[in-house]
């Protein structure tokens, strides 16, 4: 007869193990993430900007989440991997052009550039990465990796209409993401021209 769990641990473990046990897989988790951020888009285009701060913040979750337990159940899969990182991309871009879509409305030409500038900037912090590694560089470097943008975007949709933040949270969030750009070209630059040392 199994024992029941008695101290936080031994629940943390036992939720663990009775996960891993499930039929959920990490792509259902990738799903799941996506169409929060959808979900998120939707209710930002209509200006309802704590809850869709709130599903876009579960929905990142999520993809914080899947890359975890893939490890850590062992479902993970090669294909797992690429749907998860692209699907990173897509909900990080759709959100944005919601918001985008707001400034327009608002006749905000500054933010609306703003915020295309922080969806290019933040899809080129995600090549630049796997460019890198794909020249066999590792490439984590800089400010504004998707965590940081993920919590700056956050705050900006859930605070914007209470404390008219979302523009501010554009302007830094495109700021940090160009910066973070060129912190990994220089890095890869870096690591590509250094002297390989005398045998």
């Amino acid at each position: 007869m199994a024992t029941r769990p008695t101290s936080a641990r031994e629940y943390q473990e036992h939720f663990r193990n009775r996960l891993i046990e499930s039929r959920l897989t990490p792509n259902a988790i990738s799903l799941t993430g996506f169409l929060l951020c959808v979900v998120a888009a939707v209710l930002i285009y209509k200006e309802w900007w704590i809850p869709g701060g709130v599903a876009f913040i579960v929905g990142s979750v999520c993809d914080t989440m899947d890359g975890r337990y893939s490890r850590m159940s062992g479902k993970g899969s090669p294909f797992g991997a690429f749907l998860d990182s692209t699907l990173d991309r897509i909900e990080e871009g759709v959100v944005l052009a919601a918001v985008a879509i707001y400034f327009s409305r608002q006749g905000n030409d500054l933010a609306v550039g703003a915020t295309v500038l922080a969806v290019l900037a933040s899809l080129m912090v995600s090549y630049t990465r796997a460019r890198a590694e794909a020249l066999g560089v590792e490439c984590k470097v800089g400010i504004a990796d998707r965590a940081v943008r993920v919590v700056i975007l956050s705050a900006g949709l859930v605070f914007g209409d209470l404390l008219n933040l979302i523009a501010p949270a554009v302007y830094v969030l495109a700021a940090l993401s160009v910066f973070t750009v060129f912190q990994r070209i220089f890095h890869v630059r870096r690591e590509l021209t250094r002297e390989v040392p005398a045998v």
